[in-house]
């Protein structure tokens, strides 16, 4: 068999990625129940899952996802505008409504998708948007595709965010974007400062709950629900491949805005819908997630006990931050991913994140815990660490 020369660029830019410690190579995942997993033959614990609810093998949800196989089959064969809306979107849109206690809501193949397609239609050359500096690349890819004018902010100074706001001009809208919960670092935005300025300023505040739907708030609808300015946001994105424990990404919203979505959109317009059988086993999952409140409170005393466990060991960086998900700054790419390899080794995988993921300088290890992973894992994960710190870290 032959294969078409490659151009010289492509391996000239490959020998520098290599160069910088930067380059990803593909290995085969076998995710297990309980928070394990097979990587490579071998039995691991998973930390790096966004599973958080440990629901991806819950065996209702399998179940549902089974039951509705052999008669809707497994591809869906067109766009949902097209013919690709069977009773099972229906219904998952149905119950995200409920759940999210608005009037309806539209389904997207995959939480990018949603951000990339939404911002895009939502915003043109005459809008300004203000965007965090920590949002997700789905968010930010979606920011400059929609050619408006882009300011970037950091939600822990507002200062600048204010004057932006000040100082923007025109007719064109004014719309300030950003994660509820920031996957690398695990801080929480601060929504009702965000809220009060789009007030003063007649802005629009769009959410993106990819890390917080289903983990924070009192019922689970995410971190607007958390801090009560879910009437306040007005359009609020939302991931089912995180603590929904399947895939795909929806809005919830007024029949209005809904409808806009729908007709302007065109990642949805132009995209093959879910299968049915993920549907399925979404509204499933939704329904455990609002029976089984326990999960997330289960959740969230690991992810405290951890956390703090990590901040008492001087020789790494752990920022102040909430919920699941706990980043080990180390800096140095290299260092990162001996770490993760010593982790490895002792029975953990652990997310190595380095540049272009994060920024220079702040390479690390993204430790995510789910509601699956015991106390004694736990444990053993920070006994583990330590070695690997005194190996690689202390030695220096």
């Amino acid at each position: 068999m032959s294969s078409p020369e490659v151009p010289e660029w492509i391996d000239n830019e490959l020998r520098e990625i290599r160069a910088a410690g930067l380059f990803r190579s593909r290995r085969t995942f076998h995710p297990l129940a309980d928070g394990r997993c097979l990587l490579e033959g071998r039995e691991l614990i998973n930390f790096s899952s966004n599973d958080y609810l440990n629901l991806s093998h819950d065996e209702r949800v399998i179940a549902a996802a089974a039951a509705a196989l052999p008669e809707m089959g497994v591809g869906t064969r067109a766009s949902a505008l097209v013919s690709g809306r069977t009773e099972w979107h229906a219904q998952l849109e149905n119950r995200l409504a409920q759940f999210e206690r608005t009037d309806e809501a539209i389904l997207f193949p995959s939480g990018y998708a949603a951000n990339l397609g939404i911002i895009s239609a939502f915003a043109n050359q005459e809008d300004t948007i203000f965007c965090d500096r920590l949002n997700h690349a789905s968010l930010i890819d979606g920011c400059r595709l929609s050619g408006a004018r882009l300011r970037v902010y950091r939600h822990d100074q507002l200062e600048k965010l204010k004057r932006e706001l000040e100082k923007t001009s025109g007719d064109g809208k004014k719309i300030i974007v950003t994660d509820s919960v920031f996957s690398m670092d695990g801080s929480l935005a601060p929504l009702v400062s965000l809220c009060d300025l789009a007030e003063e300023f007649n802005a629009t505040v769009m959410l993106d709950e990819a890390h917080a739907t289903g983990v924070w708030g009192g019922s689970g609808r995410g971190l607007a629900e958390e801090l009560g300015v879910e009437e306040r946001v007005t359009v609020r994105i939302g991931t089912l491949s995180k603590a929904v424990g399947t895939m795909g990404g929806f809005v919830a919203g007024p029949c209005a805005l809904i409808d806009w979505l729908w007709n302007r959109v065109r990642t949805q317009i132009y995209s093959t819908a879910l299968p049915p059988s993920i549907c399925a086993a979404a509204c499933k999952a939704l329904e455990i997630i609002q029976s089984e409140p326990d999960r997330r409170r289960l959740l969230h005393e690991q992810s405290t006990f951890l956390r703090r466990e990590l901040q008492q060991r001087p020789s790494i960086s752990v920022p102040p931050s909430s919920g699941p998900i706990i980043p080990i700054i180390l800096k140095d790419p290299e260092l990162t991913m001996k770490m993760a390899a010593d982790l490895q080794e002792s029975g953990f995988l652990v997310g190595a994140i380095r540049p272009p993921t994060v920024p220079q300088g702040t390479s690390r290890l993204r430790v995510s815990i789910t509601c699956a992973h015991q106390r004694d894992d736990l444990k053993r994960f920070l006994k583990a660490l330590d070695r690997s710190l005194a190996r690689n870290v202390e030695s220096r």
